[in-house]
């Protein structure tokens, strides 16, 4: 029997106790090991995030057309969602059915150029419904010509004024060579200086004598 003492006066109150609970003296140290035990909780392995699911959005085409964009669809290539008002202007001047039997006909390695050429089409006819991109073509020719008269009648006024100048120094070196030398004055010799020995000696002679 064990006894539980009681915060009163009273004896203390014996308590029947199983047998197969029956306290055992335990040493310090394994209460010690089994007061961590208890107070570790049991380690458990971290487990792995769950996976996303990847969700594929449909491209621009399929979107504004309201359909279901598949694995291989031939649009999605060329009209990523990110660009949706490429394939607006595309499909509005040629229709999405002309579009996709004309990605049909071509190889893979030309599709990406017909793509762009039909956008900026559709540019162009958005602008000019009458002419399309041939008037915008038919407006640069127009400029390369004006800019190649200006060009042409520069380098004449440039080749006008360097034959001119040739001229000028021709003309320059012919009356150089044609004027005559210039003759000098002959110089009068002043001969005053120079006296005859009789007229020197002529003044002296009373002197002498």
């Amino acid at each position: 029997m064990a006894y539980v003492a009681k915060c009163t006066n009273s004896p203390p109150t014996p308590i029947n106790v199983p047998n197969h609970l029956s306290f055992s003296p335990m040493s310090s140290s394994s209460a010690a090991a089994t007061t961590t035990n208890f107070a570790s909780p049991p380690t458990s392995q971290p487990s792995s995030p769950p996976l996303s699911a990847v969700v594929l959005s449909p491209c621009a085409a399929c979107k504004i057309l309201r359909r279901r964009c598949v694995e291989k669809c031939v649009l999605a290539p060329y009209f990523p969602p990110t660009e949706p008002l490429k394939f607006t202007i595309a499909h509005r001047v040629f229709g999405a059915s002309n579009i996709i039997k004309f990605l049909q006909e071509l190889p893979e390695s030309q599709r990406t150029d017909a793509v762009s050429s039909m956008v900026y089409e559709a540019n162009a006819r958005l602008r000019d419904p009458v002419y399309g991109s041939a008037g915008a073509i038919c407006q640069l020719q127009k400029q390369v010509s004006e800019l190649q008269a200006q060009l042409a009648k520069a380098r004449a006024e440039v080749a006008n004024m360097q034959q001119q100048q040739a001229n000028l120094l021709a003309l320059i070196c012919m009356e150089m060579r044609q004027s005559p030398e210039p003759v000098w004055p002959p110089q009068l010799v002043d001969t005053t200086c120079f006296l005859d020995d009789a007229t020197l000696s002529s003044p002296w002679e009373p002197l002498w004598t």
